[in-house]
């Protein structure tokens, strides 16, 4: 691949190309906010390490490492006991619940925890029911579980993200050969012994990757800890930078933030590092899916429902009914200029991110240099890094630069340009890119990766430049997984939060900080409208996903 994207003229190892210099650049772009953070982190204005250390930093820490072990273990099990059940047996609704299952995608977390808390709380309608049902009149006549605490958020977080667990798993789960089910068959082990001998070493690679990706979310979540009061690293960032306004000691927080997300992604490398399962010969004979009645099947089906039912029609339905009791909040102009921004700075962080992976993985590819090579995979850690780690490090250098800029150009013309890049949405789409970046990448790396070389070389023969083939020779053949691709990114930036919230300029509103704003003050009604715009765009993506993982029984 890399010699047929190569130039037919030999070109001087010491002479950079514009390909090289533009994988470098981007590469560079990408990188940057994670050296700031650092940089912030060891040399600050006002240093309160030792404070953070004694005072808040141990329940921070605490509560992140119950966050992730719990949303991680609930999320595993969910997701590969549904995986399981989808690929090796057939009951009532099976088919149906294959995509079904990928449906809580749709929903962010902090959606489905303000529909929790609605549902729940005191005077929603289950304790309402309950205290009618039995005549209590009043909390001190019965016992009902603390919504607002941290099991809740680890439910509420599992049930959104145990689909990347499952996704992974019911691929494992069907690429595994009949050959090693019949022989335990035969052997008399059962459907469990099965699973616990054969099938989960077998999906393990599958599982431990995806749960890592569902405790980095974890890690990134803002608006449901938030709302329900649990102190975390990611609210930590919030209350050091805004409320206490300390910028280095929001670097700080953030380090450890990004230290874990690290130690995480290395553990997850090196549990699957000596795991490797081989396929007999080209083909191996595929699983029987054996069907179930009565009982089992009944369980089967009860056992798949229930996540679906937590992670998408309960949220969902609850935002429904409240976004359709006030039909006039449909009208709010406020709703629309939300939509707008999201469009707006969505639309125009898919397309960069999207084009600077492909340029990235292209110029790569074409110079074979080794240090934009080696630089390659290192940028995809900006989807690792949660949305308060990338905002620290964007803003505030960018903020230096502003006010640097603004004094120059006033000290030159007499004009105050006020603040040029953070006071508009430059910075939130800055964030989207590098946030967002590994997906425009991954996608276009494996779609350059299926289009044969001997096109571009033909191409190339014919006297096509290396933009030209580009241009005329793959983007023809890649533009549905480019196109994926987009949406992808486009969802990803309207569910954003966290780096949202820190990095909007003044007034200006999308569809996330709306809902949230509302949420927070107990204005369900109010948030409803925009909660439903996210759900549905966010529906294409999933339904799209579910189409291209579609498998045939």
């Amino acid at each position: 691949m890399d010699k047929a994207l190569s130039s037919a003229k030999p070109q001087s190892r010491l002479k950079p190309d514009p390909w090289s210099v533009t994988a470098l650049m981007i590469s560079l772009v990408v990188l940057a906010p994670i050296v700031a953070v650092g940089t912030l982190a060891l040399f600050p204005s006002e240093n309160i390490w030792p404070h953070l250390l004694a005072t808040t930093l141990p329940r921070y820490l605490g509560n992140t490492l119950v966050l992730m072990a719990g949303v991680g273990l609930l999320a595993a099990l969910v997701g590969t006991g549904a995986a399981w059940l989808i690929a090796r047996y057939e009951f009532p609704l099976a088919r149906w619940f294959e995509w079904l299952l990928l449906l809580p995608l749709a929903v962010p977390a902090y959606v489905g925890a303000y529909a929790l808390v609605d549902l729940l709380e005191y005077a929603g309608p289950v304790q309402t029911a309950l205290r009618a049902a039995f005549g209590w009149e009043g909390a001190r006549d019965y016992w009902f579980p603390e919504i607002r605490s941290l099991g809740s958020a680890i439910i509420v977080l599992a049930a959104a993200l145990y689909p990347y667990v499952y996704l992974l798993a019911r691929a494992a789960f069907h690429e595994q050969s009949g050959a090693s089910e019949e022989v335990a068959m035969s052997l008399g082990q059962g459907a469990l012994q099965r699973l616990r001998r054969i099938g989960l070493p077998l999906a393990r690679p599958a599982v431990a990757a995806g749960t890592a990706i569902v405790m980095m979310e974890a890690v990134n979540d803002f608006g449901t800890v938030d709302y329900f009061a649990v102190q975390t690293l990611t609210t930590g960032i919030f209350s050091t930078w805004l409320e206490g306004n300390n910028a280095g000691g929001a670097a700080q927080i953030a380090c450890v933030v990004l230290l874990l997300v690290i130690c995480l992604v290395t553990l997850e490398k090196i549990s699957r590092r000596k795991a490797r399962f081989f396929n007999q010969g080209g083909r191996h004979r595929a699983i029987s899916r054996k069907r179930l009645r009565g009982g089992w099947a009944l369980l089967a089906t009860l056992g798949c429902a229930l996540p679906f039912t937590v992670g998408f029609m309960i949220p969902a339905g609850t935002i429904l009914i409240h976004a359709l009791a006030r039909a006039e909040l449909w009208a709010d102009p406020a709703l629309y200029k939300a939509a707008w921004n999201t469009v707006v700075v969505g639309s125009l962080a898919a397309f960069l991110t999207v084009t600077g992976g492909l340029l990235l993985v292209y110029g790569v590819r074409l110079s074979g240099r080794t240090l934009p090579r080696l630089l390659q995979p290192i940028t995809t850690i900006g989807y690792a890094a949660p949305g308060a780690v990338l905002a620290v490090g964007i803003l505030l250098p960018l903020a230096t630069f502003d006010n640097a800029l603004a004094d120059f150009v006033l000290g030159l013309t007499g004009f105050d340009p006020g603040l040029i890049l953070t006071g508009s949405s430059f910075a939130l789409v800055l964030a989207y890119f590098v946030r967002f970046f590994a997906i425009g990448q991954g996608a276009a790396d494996a779609a350059l990766e299926r289009v044969s070389p001997s096109l571009s070389m033909a191409a190339r023969s014919l006297g096509r430049r290396q933009g030209q083939v580009l241009k005329e020779v793959y983007m023809p053949l890649i533009k549905g997984s480019i196109g994926s691709a987009l949406l992808l990114v486009f969802v990803d930036c309207v569910k954003e939060l966290p780096a949202t919230l820190l990095l909007r300029p003044f007034n200006y509103d999308t569809l996330a900080t709306r809902v949230h704003d509302q949420a927070s003050l107990e204005n369900l009604s109010d948030a409803a409208p925009a909660a439903i715009f996210i759900i549905v765009v966010s529906l294409f993506a999933v339904i799209l996903l579910a189409r291209a993982n579609r498998t045939n029984f």
